[in-house]
């Protein structure tokens, strides 16, 4: 496990650190084909992204909390509004909705294909990086000197 300094600032950094290794593959890993089926040499097999609110009443005291999770980062995205808009929530809670992205939690797995035949997991979470079934160092070894790379994960 690889344990950043500090967290992935938003979303849009964690997206864009996702894409790049989807489209630009900085690891080099290949498309493979198992019974016939084809299958990009990075793909997402789980994700998960947790929105967290509070409401405030009208002189400013927390009255609650809710968490809201979300299976895709647009889920996410378009989520928070939807929360933030509904009236019949918030007179149910009695407080207005705020937003705490410094709090929210954001986390994908990622299959990769590596070119020496190697099937592995790369989950990326906001606060960490975890790799998992892998049996080759250089893999573990290619990860680390491509998260060194990127100026979100310092």
């Amino acid at each position: 496990m690889y344990r950043l300094k500090k967290p992935i600032h938003d979303i849009t950094q964690f997206t864009a650190i996702l894409r790049s290794l989807e489209y630009d593959n900085p690891l080099g890993c290949v498309r493979y084909a198992v019974r016939r089926r084809g299958y990009p040499p990075v793909r997402r097999v789980r994700e998960m992204y947790t929105a967290k609110f509070e409401y405030r009443n009208e002189r400013g005291k927390r009255i609650g909390t809710t968490i809201e999770m979300y299976d895709s980062a647009e889920g996410y995205e378009t989520g928070i509004a939807a929360v933030i808009s509904n009236m019949a929530n918030s007179a149910s809670h009695r407080g207005k909705p705020r937003h705490l992205p410094e709090k929210d939690l954001f986390s994908v797995m990622l299959q990769c294909h590596d070119p020496h035949g190697e099937l592995y997991y790369l989950s990326i979470a906001r606060d960490r990086i975890t790799l998992s079934s892998y049996t080759d160092n250089t893999i573990k070894k290619r990860i680390e000197e491509w998260a060194d790379t990127v100026p979100a994960l310092q």
